[in-house]
């Protein structure tokens, strides 16, 4: 099937899923998932392509050792911490709207960040970025999985966009490197706003037109306040752990509030609010619960991944910034082929015992990385595993976001897109935090990331474990009626 229609006046309407689609109904299919890519891409992009240009930011701005942390960390803790948010306001205010909305946030703050004349400013609109992506990115979810009906349609969209989130993640060095040295730092940032401009035409163009909204479905304004206070406060604190260590009161002060925020979130979710920004019967099906919570441990691996692996790249086999950037693309082409394949794999599989398959073709990835030292060359050392445990990563995401995304409600979907990106941040921050931790020694030895590698194979190894009580989602692997591609 294609893209369902939605009138103006009627949103919900599904009429459209039920004929097969014209060449213009393929047109708009096709345009409304590569919009919703390339939104998902710049998102994911901006976590990492300031790494390789924080040297020239540093030099440019003035910058002391403590705030340069700011211009990655403001972005990310914001981000984590408004995802929950974000992704209910597409269900609240319309899809189009609320992705429109993200949509300017994100361009305009990236126009005035990148024209910056001092680190307050850059950092400020490095936060306001965040925000712009915590919005933007559950719509982009949330359109692929209102806009495809479930099936081999939605499988083959989000492999596309599984894969595509996946090149954002491991091409920020290698984009961030080429800006940066072929034009300026600032570009890193300049560069999202013709980007940003061409996808709000196109989403104009291509989405549907959001209905009226309904006036007895207002924003749960206490549970947004206490679970992005509660979420921020819990990335935080885990952040700090990094530098101040667990028992340091920092650290514990953020867990603190953290805790203490998120408790009572659930109990006004649960007790008090009519119409919660996280429905509780969301979390009664276990294909939402248990996939979340793989979601989380699946964060944890390979979000921490790039930033132990460009680590080891340069401090350990000795490659240079762009060199580092370039030794990506393997990892990079892996897991796109992997991602494009996975609808394939599905048919012959099942979801659940793909999960677990590839949670495994991971950790026997990490564990070969492991065992990487100075002395081994780029075959040994950095393509071998990489292609194994990349691989792995891109045929795993499709079926776990499929399984958690199934069965949701056309009112809760964008909660639901919300709770899932916000479970795979924090877990990418928990995992993070704790791996630091494994770390031994000096970081320019190979022996300090052995623990490491060898820390992120047991976690695939548990995702594996976890796989195997997930729900085999009922039309996840059946291949739809017209068979087009998305």
């Amino acid at each position: 099937m294609g893209f369902r229609d939605t009138d103006a006046g009627s949103e919900g309407t599904e009429a459209g899923a039920a004929r097969p689609p014209g060449q213009s109904a393929r047109r708009a299919s096709s345009a409304v998932l590569w919009l919703a890519c390339a939104a998902q891409f710049m998102v994911v992009l901006d976590v990492s392509v300031v790494n390789v240009a924080l040297p020239s930011i540093r030099s440019a701005l003035g910058f002391d050792a403590v705030g340069l942390q700011w211009v990655v960390g403001g972005y990310a803790l914001v981000f984590a911490g408004f995802l929950l948010l974000g992704g209910r306001l597409a269900d609240l205010y319309g899809r189009r709207r609320v992705f429109l909305w993200g949509l300017a946030l994100f361009s305009a703050s990236s126009l005035v960040g990148g024209l910056a004349t001092t680190p307050g400013i850059l950092v400020a609109m490095r936060a306001v970025q965040g925000l712009g992506a915590a919005v933007l990115a559950p719509a982009t979810l949330t359109i692929l999985t209102t806009g495809f009906p479930e099936g081999e349609s939605r499988t083959r969209a989000l492999a596309v966009w599984t894969a595509v989130s996946s090149a954002g993640g491991a091409a920020g060095n290698l984009i961030g490197g080429v800006l940066t040295d072929a034009l300026s730092w600032r570009w890193i940032l300049l560069i999202n706003v013709p980007i940003g401009a061409f996808a709000a035409l196109t989403a104009l163009r291509f989405l549907p037109a959001d209905g009226a909204r309904s006036a007895r479905r207002r924003l749960d304004v206490t549970g947004a306040v206490l679970v992005t206070v509660g979420v921020t406060a819990v990335v935080h604190g885990v952040t700090q752990a990094r530098t101040h260590g667990w028992s340091g009161a920092t650290t514990l002060a953020a867990l603190g509030l953290g805790t203490v925020a998120l408790s009572a979130f659930a109990v006004v979710e649960t007790r008090y609010a009519t119409a919660p920004l996280l429905p509780p019967a969301l979390l009664r099906q276990r294909a939402v619960r248990t996939g979340n919570l793989v979601m989380l441990l699946a964060g944890a691996c390979f979000i921490p991944m790039w930033y132990f692996l460009s680590l080891s790249m340069q401090e350990v086999l000795g490659y240079g910034a762009l060199a580092t950037g370039v030794g990506f693309l393997p990892h990079t082409v892996a897991g796109i082929a992997a991602a494009r394949l996975a609808p394939a794999a599905m048919r012959r599989t099942g979801a659940r015992a793909l999960i677990a398959l590839s949670a495994l073709l991971s950790a026997a990835g990490f564990a070969w990385q492991s065992r990487t030292g100075a002395d081994s060359g780029y075959l040994t050392g950095l393509l071998g595993p990489g292609l194994v445990m990349s691989t792995g990563m891109g045929l795993l995401i499709t079926p776990l976001t499929a399984t958690v995304t199934s069965g949701i409600p056309r009112q809760d979907a964008g909660a639901a897109s919300g709770l899932m990106n916000a479970t795979r941040q924090i877990g990418g921050a928990l995992g993070l935090a704790g791996l630091v931790t494994l770390a031994a020694g000096d970081t320019g030895t190979a022996d300090s990331f052995r623990p490491v590698f060898l820390g992120l194979a047991v976690l695939c190894a548990t995702v594996a474990a976890l796989a195997t009580t997930l729900p085999a989602p009922p039309t996840a692997t059946r291949t739809s009626a017209s068979g087009d591609a998305p």
